[in-house]
C-alpha cells in the first residue's frame, strides 16, 4: 500500500478518541473499517503503533513518533491549501458562498475559516433541504455547503460536484426534564409510542421517512406529530414545556428543562457531510475546510456530555 493523507487522519483520531469505535464515529466509518486500516498501517510501518488498554487503546513509544510525525504532514498539507488571495497580494475577487443545513457545526467551521484563511471572503446562507443545498451547487449559486443524509439514502450528486463524510452519528431524543424516562440511561422509541412528536419536513435527503420507517418497526405510527421548522434555542423551549419529544442531533447543547438521551439500539442514524464545486474556489481549500468541520464536530462531542456517556457505554472495548 501506499501511505496517503486519509491513513494519517486514521491515526491521528484513534489517538484522539482513545478507541478504534470512538474513532470509527468521528470519522463516519465502521469500527471493523477503521480496524483493517489499522492492522494494514502497522504491516505497511512494521510495528505495533497502538497498544490496547482496559479502557480503549493508546500509541506505543513507535507509535508515538509516527504519530507526531503524522500530525505535521496534515498541517503542512492543509497550509498548501490555504487561500492566500491573487498574485498581487489583493484580496480574492469573489467570497466563497458557503451554504450550510440544520447543524452546530457551522458556526465554529466559520470561525475557523477566519483564522486559517484570513484574506478569504466568506459569504454564508442557512439552506435546510439537502437536496436544496445540491441544486445551489450544480447551478453555480454556491460554492460549499455541509448537508446531510442518512445510510442507505446517501445524497445524490453530479460529477460537476464532490463530497466528503464528516461524520456519522447517532440521533437522540430531547425529554422534558421531568418526564417519566428522565432517569434512563437510554430510551427506546417503543416507550414513547404515546408521546407528541416535532418532526421537522421534508429534507430532501430521506428525513422524515426515515424516522417513521424507525417508528414503524417499533411497533407504532406517532399518534401526534408538530411539524416544525425554528431553530433549535426555539424547539428545546417548546419541549421543556411539556409540548412534546423530538429526535435531535447528538452533539445538542442542552437547555434547562429538557434531557438528551440516547435511542436504545441506535435506530437512528445520520451523516454530516461538506460537499463543493469541483471547478470553484472551494476545490483549492476542500482540505481546510474539511478539517475545519471535523476539529469543530470533535469540540461539540466535548460539549456534549450524554454524547460522551453513550460512547463510553458503546464502545468499551477496543
Amino acid at each position: 500500500m501506499e501511505l496517503e493523507l486519509r491513513h494519517l487522519r486514521t491515526l491521528c483520531a484513534i489517538a484522539e478518541a482513545g478507541s478504534l469505535g470512538r474513532a470509527a464515529t468521528m470519522l463516519g466509518q465502521s469500527q471493523p473499517a477503521v480496524s483493517t486500516q489499522l492492522a494494514r498501517l502497522e504491516r505497511y510501518f512494521g510495528r505495533s503503533l497502538y497498544q490496547r488498554t482496559a479502557s480503549g487503546v493508546k500509541p506505543t513509544p513507535y507509535g508515538a513518533q509516527v504519530l507526531a510525525q503524522a500530525r505535521e504532514a496534515l498541517s503542512a498539507a492543509e497550509r498548501i491549501g490555504r487561500w492566500t488571495g491573487r498574485a498581487d497580494g489583493a484580496e480574492p475577487a469573489r467570497a466563497l458562498r458557503l451554504a450550510a443545513t440544520n447543524t452546530p457545526i457551522l458556526p465554529g467551521l466559520a470561525r475557523r475559516l477566519r483564522s486559517l484563511l484570513p484574506t478569504l471572503g466568506l459569504t454564508v446562507s442557512s439552506v435546510y433541504a439537502s437536496s436544496d443545498i445540491v441544486d445551489l451547487l450544480e447551478r453555480d449559486e454556491i460554492d460549499a455547503a455541509l448537508a446531510v443524509d442518512y445510510p442507505g439514502s446517501e445524497l445524490a450528486h453530479s460529477d460537476a460536484l464532490e463530497h466528503r463524510g464528516i461524520v456519522t452519528e447517532p440521533s437522540f431524543i430531547a425529554l422534558p426534564a421531568e418526564h417519566r424516562l428522565r432517569h434512563h440511561a437510554d430510551v427506546s422509541l417503543a416507550e414513547l409510542s404515546g408521546e407528541a412528536w416535532f418532526v421537522t419536513p421534508d429534507d430532501g435527503a430521506g428525513w422524515p421517512g426515515v424516522f417513521h420507517t424507525a417508528c414503524r418497526a417499533a411497533g407504532f405510527a406517532p399518534a401526534v406529530v408538530h411539524e416544525f421548522l425554528g431553530d433549535r434555542l426555539q424547539l428545546q423551549n417548546m419541549i421543556a414545556e411539556g409540548m412534546g419529544v423530538s429526535v435531535v442531533q447528538a452533539t445538542t447543547q442542552v437547555v434547562p428543562g429538557v434531557v438528551v438521551k440516547p435511542l436504545a439500539g441506535a435506530p437512528l442514524w445520520a451523516r454530516y457531510l461538506l460537499v463543493w464545486r469541483r471547478e470553484g474556489p472551494a476545490d483549492g481549500i476542500a482540505e481546510t475546510l474539511y478539517r475545519a468541520a471535523a476539529d469543530t464536530y470533535r469540540e461539540l462531542i466535548a460539549r456534549a456530555p450524554h454524547f460522551q456517556s453513550w460512547m463510553a457505554r458503546t464502545y468499551t472495548s477496543p
